[in-house]
């Protein structure tokens, strides 16, 4: 005997099925439409602010660059930017109108933009790796302490400072300009090599030490080329924060011969005759190039040294 089995249907009223509400196609597209031109429309507003402030904060240099073009007697009288006149005579007057070439300024400052990128190097380094990893008394207070240090501002510690050089006979040499650089004085780069040290695997130095090395093997071939980004961050603050010190370099150099490019630019105002505003404008100029050539090459670096070392 064979029992058919028909398929069953769904016998339900049509009317009581309860169909899945859509959104209008229209009032939809209508509603991404308002969200796109509002985003927009932000995005915009933040493009002209920014826009704004960077035109205002490039003002300066701007009018600056245009009034290194301009006579003496037209720089104070112009507050824009227009240039009605050249006058590139301004640059070949202001590179030979102190003692020597505005060029052997420029090689005294860059000897002592190397001599401190050298010393804080080595100097910052090893003692950062000596917070970071070795074990000794007194450790987290000697560290305390040389962080405290940044706190001091050095007008509070340059007449001890030129006291000891000037008994040493140093003054008016680049001595005292770069030898605290080779005594780990800037506090900043150690604590920023020490933050950037502690980020580093342990297990990396307790490979090494089973392999047999010491603590310096360990610091130059394991740890050293690890610390590039941070290096690099410090090589550039160093060669900025040095290339443009007026300070210390105007109590200590003494000699004209000596100068270097902050005080030589000094030297172009004189309270008692006529200032060439114009040429010292432009010798401005001139000595921004480095920084701006070492910030624009630099930059990626700078930005990867201080985001791996936990500095927010």
């Amino acid at each position: 005997m064979t029992t058919n089995i028909a398929p069953q249907t769904n016998t339900a009223p049509a009317a009581t099925r309860t169909p899945t509400k859509a959104a209008p196609p229209v009032r939809r597209k209508k509603r991404n439409d308002e969200e796109l031109s509002g985003s927009i429309g932000s995005r915009l507003l933040k493009h002209i602010v920014l826009i704004a402030f960077g035109i205002i904060m490039l003002y300066p240099l701007l009018w600056m660059l245009v009034s290194s073009l301009r006579p003496n007697d037209e720089i104070f009288r112009e507050a824009g930017l227009w240039l009605t006149t050249f006058e590139i005579s301004n640059y070949t007057e202001g590179w030979n109108a102190l003692q020597s070439p505005f060029g052997h300024y420029m090689i005294n400052s860059m000897i002592v933009v190397v001599g401190s990128i050298i010393g804080n190097l080595v100097s910052c380094s090893m003692a950062a790796y000596a917070f970071a990893r070795l074990k000794f008394r007194r450790r987290n207070l000697l560290f305390a302490i040389m962080l405290m240090t940044i706190m001091l501002p050095i007008h509070v510690i340059i007449v001890p400072q030129y006291i000891i050089f000037s008994e040493l006979g140093w003054v008016n040499t680049f001595i005292p300009l770069v030898l605290p650089k080779l005594l780990a004085t800037d506090a900043f780069f150690v604590f920023l090599m020490v933050q950037f040290i502690r980020g580093l695997p342990k297990e990396l130095d307790e490979a090494a030490r089973i392999d047999g090395c010491g603590h310096v093997r360990i610091f130059t071939r394991i740890i050293l080329p690890l610390m590039m980004p941070a290096l690099a961050t410090t090589t550039i603050f160093t060669f900025i924060w040095t290339w443009n010190d007026f300070f210390s370099q105007l109590i200590y150099l003494t000699d004209p011969e000596m100068y270097t490019v902050p005080v030589a630019l000094r030297s172009f105002v004189d309270s008692t005759a006529t200032s060439s505003w114009g040429s010292m404008f432009a010798m401005s100029i001139v000595s921004l190039l480095p920084v701006f050539l070492v910030f624009l090459f630099g930059q990626k670096y700078l930005v990867k040294g201080i985001a791996t070392t936990g500095i927010k």
